[in-house]
């Protein structure tokens, strides 16, 4: 099975979201949007299939993760590596939810670190 399959995002905390946003996409030319940049890509060289990987600056108060950054990987069949996981004792955060671009969850890796698992809608 399948586990990690791309970086689905990075996040990390700053002093003015909007600010480092537009910071960016004047000074490195990123494409933004209200959740800050979305980059495509394909999943092979051959493959016709597009994927994505997003970039968040967060206010640097946000609960939404402790640490200063966050990553997001994308998975496969995330129910079924929830399972896995769970079985190989990894500390699960918090349960499963669903949008209409995916399915997310939060575990933490060997050192506490919060990382969130996304098992895309492309």
């Amino acid at each position: 099975m399948k586990r990690v399959t791309g970086i689905g995002g990075i996040f990390f905390k700053c002093k003015d979201p909007k600010a480092t946003t537009e910071w960016y996409q004047k000074h490195l030319g990123l494409e933004t949007n209200p959740y800050g940049a979305t980059f495509e890509w394909y999943e092979s060289t051959d493959s016709p299939n597009k994927a994505q990987t997003q970039w968040t600056p967060f206010d640097e108060n946000s609960k939404y993760f402790d640490k200063d950054f966050m990553m997001n990987y994308r998975v496969e069949n995330l129910e079924r590596l929830v399972e896995e996981l769970i079985k190989e004792g990894v500390t699960i955060v918090d349960k499963i939810e669903t949008y209409n671009y995916g399915k997310f969850i939060h575990i933490l890796d060997g050192e506490g670190n919060k990382i969130q698992l996304w098992e895309a809608v492309d």
